[in-house]
């Protein structure tokens, strides 16, 4: 068995050959990647991304990107679609094909059949002059000395090229249609990314209680306050509901350290006269960055009109999986 340092040594080989190898490929693009954007930004149809092999299952992440960024995509594995799945295949379709080689039997099938329904072929290939380059409308050189691999034959290096390719794609179309963060939020609503995209302060409050006292209010109130509402904090508003302060379970603990006098104080004896307020609006996100930015555990919430509405505690955040 080798030891740790061997196969550390291994693992540092395959990081550096594959990032040489990615960075060599800006040095393969030339206009035909920009044409393949364009005509993709202008077609009326869908991308068709097709391939064999360990290039299909880079197909099928290429499909998952092209869709989650706005841009329709299908999958197509290269074996099926000449055995009836070519029939995916509309009119206004542009079929990407995936071969590091541009040979395999099923290519050079597929190919003839694609060009005789007139949708054009972006190639992406490590060989220009295979079946593949050379019958393609756009190629995109996927080119890469070796593999990973220590045999020179498992798809390492090939794949990753590829793929990079492939969200180079989908970040160009992306920035073409001006694709925002609500655009994403849209096409992926769940899970913590979603979450982060769309879930707002308005959402973290709306189950928890409101703990509120008057700055007249005796300690031994705020206690209990605090207490009952489970947050760790309460806002001192005036007669209107506006913050003029905040008191937490650290302000009564270091008060307790001070005196054992408490009967004496008021809410305005230990409260904090600027505290970090967040509008119902914004989103959690937000709220996550400036709890974090101020060192806080909590937050309160105000409405356009500056009310107090609520207060949002780091556990909602990291309820919900953003945090």
């Amino acid at each position: 068995m080798k030891d740790a340092n061997a196969i550390l040594s291994t693992a540092k080989e395959t990081i550096l050959l594959e990032s040489n190898a990615i960075a060599n490929l800006a040095n393969l693009l030339n206009s035909s990647f920009t044409d393949a954007v364009n005509f993709i930004f202008n077609s009326k149809g869908r991308v068709i991304v097709t391939g064999i092999g360990k290039s299909a299952n880079i197909a099928t992440k290429m499909v998952a990107t092209f869709n989650s960024t706005g841009t329709p995509a299908v999958f197509m594995h290269a074996a099926d679609a000449i055995h009836g799945d070519l029939g995916n295949v509309q009119d206004n379709d542009v079929v990407i094909c995936i071969s590091k080689s541009g040979n395999t039997p099923e290519i050079k099938v597929l190919v003839p059949l694609i060009k005789n329904s007139n949708n054009k072929i972006i190639a992406i290939t490590g060989n220009p002059d295979s079946f593949l380059g050379k019958n393609a409308d756009f190629l995109l050189n996927s080119y890469v000395s070796k593999e990973a691999c220590p045999n020179n034959l498992a798809p390492t290096t090939s794949t990753t090229a590829q793929l990079v390719l492939g969200d180079a794609l989908a970040v160009c179309l992306l920035d073409l249609r001006g694709f925002t963060s609500s655009d994403f939020a849209k096409y992926h609503p769940g899970g913590a990314l979603g979450k982060r995209l769309y879930l707002r302060v308005s959402d973290l409050i709306k189950n928890n209680e409101l703990p509120k006292v008057k700055s007249t209010d005796k300690v031994t109130q705020v206690i209990v306050e605090i207490s009952e509402k489970r947050l760790g904090v309460t806002a001192v508003v005036d007669n209107n509901d506006k913050i003029t302060g905040i008191i937490t379970d650290g302000d009564i603990r270091r008060m307790l350290s001070k005196t054992t006098k408490i009967d004496e104080l008021t809410a305005t004896d230990i409260m904090s006269t600027s505290p970090k307020t967040i509008d119902v609006n914004a989103m959690a996100v937000e709220a996550l960055d400036t709890l974090e930015n101020n060192n806080i555990t909590q937050i309160l919430v105000t409405d356009t009109d500056n009310n107090y509405v609520g207060v949002v505690h780091l556990h909602d955040l990291i309820k919900e999986g953003i945090f």
